[in-house]
Order: C-alpha cells, then sequence, then structure tokens
C-alpha cells in the first residue's frame, strides 16, 4: 500500500489524488519540454542554416533586347539569388551579382549617378561592380553577357 501524503486529504474512494498529482505532473513536463524545444530549435536553425542550392543552371535569359534603354538597369533571376543587367550610355551590356558584399542587400542602378548603389549602407560601385565608396569589403561577382538573336543571356564567368 502506498503511504499517504500528510498535505493532501484522503478520500474516500481510494488513489485518486495520485492520479490527479501524475497527470499536473506530465502536463506541467511537457510544457517545459514544449517550452525548451520553441527555444532551441530557432536556435539551432540559425547555428546550422540550410544548405544554399546553386545558383541555377549555367546561363539564364535576363532580358530582351528591348526591354532595357540606355544608362538604365533591371533585376533578373539568377538561379536563387537576384542578378542585375545594366545598359551603359554606349549601349553596352554589363551584368553582375545584385547582392551586396558588405551585408546582402540588393544593389540597384541609379542613372543619375551612373553607379550601382546598395541602399542599406549607401555602398557604391561602378557598372563594372567595383567598389567605389562605402563599407562593401569586395566587388560583386560579374557575370558574362551575350546577345543571341533578341535575348541577352547571363552567365557565370568561366575559370581558365
Amino acid at each position: 500500500m502506498v503511504p499517504s501524503d500528510p498535505g493532501i486529504p484522503q478520500s474516500p474512494h481510494g488513489p485518486a489524488p495520485v492520479r490527479r498529482r501524475r497527470f499536473i505532473e506530465a502536463l506541467l513536463g511537457s510544457g517545459f519540454f514544449l517550452s525548451a524545444a520553441a527555444f532551441f530549435y530557432p536556435v539551432l536553425r540559425f547555428l546550422v542554416p540550410p544548405k544554399e542550392s546553386d545558383m541555377g543552371s549555367g546561363s539564364v535569359i535576363a532580358a530582351k533586347i528591348g526591354d532595357l534603354k540606355p544608362n538604365s538597369g533591371k533585376i533578373f533571376r539568377f538561379g536563387s539569388r537576384p542578378g542585375l543587367l545594366v545598359r551603359t550610355t554606349s549601349g553596352e551590356y554589363k551584368a553582375m551579382s545584385a547582392t551586396c558584399t558588405h551585408l546582402a542587400c540588393t544593389v540597384q542602378y541609379r542613372d543619375d549617378t551612373r553607379e550601382v548603389w546598395c541602399a542599406c549602407h549607401n555602398g557604391k560601385y561602378d557598372v563594372n561592380g567595383r567598389n567605389v565608396s562605402g563599407p562593401p569589403p569586395r566587388p560583386l561577382e560579374a557575370f558574362e553577357v551575350q546577345v543571341r538573336g533578341d535575348e541577352i543571356f547571363v552567365r557565370r564567368r568561366q575559370e581558365s
């Protein structure tokens, strides 16, 4: 026979207080477990980021010939990341990654200054992707541009 707890009044019907106590202990234990899981899951997701997908295929269609006026730019998708296609004032096409090398903000082409600009911390790049001023530590990744028919293809530069 289980000794009775002096703080719990005895029921004339038997062990009911012990069953309620175990139920409350299980409820509190599962609440503690769920609270710990809710805290540690985001911490683990931060410490172990998901695998980054590749840049996709080697070449993408960034635009059509008539899409860009001289001295303008356009953001396009290159795999899972944004790319920037710029048509210079001379009509030449330049393509580069649109992810700032400082804090990975998306950059944009400014036609008034003829520079690529990051709005997060006022980082500036020239139309070749080289950093001009601001906090970006490295130039933007440059891509190759090919015009085939009326489509503009962009692909990663091949290491030789």
